[in-house]
């Protein structure tokens, strides 16, 4: 399963597409150069049980670490992975 990055400007998403069609995502803004705000993340049902929504968590961390981002999760889903992995987390948290 690829999660693929769609980044703008001023936003952008990570996403998992099936037959065209978006069947996971999480969506980002950016605020300031330094720093982008998680606010929203969704994953369709036929994905349930198995871990899509960590792992598009886990890809924004990858991509803040390499990009030299911070990250505010403002969606209560990527708050609260950010919550449980806060050791695994800290440097990139805002």
């Amino acid at each position: 399963m690829e999660i693929l990055n769609d980044n703008g400007d001023k936003k952008g998403a990570f996403y998992i597409k099936k037959d065209n069609q978006r069947i996971a995502g999480m969506t980002y803004v950016y605020a300031g150069a330094s720093k982008i705000i998680i606010d929203h993340t969704e994953v369709d049902s036929s994905l349930k049980g198995q871990g899509v929504g960590y792992k598009l968590v886990e890809e924004a961390v990858q991509f803040a670490r390499k990009n030299n981002l911070k990250i505010t999760p403002l969606c209560p889903f990527a708050a609260a992975v950010f919550k449980k992995k806060a050791a695994d987390y800290n440097d990139v948290k805002a």
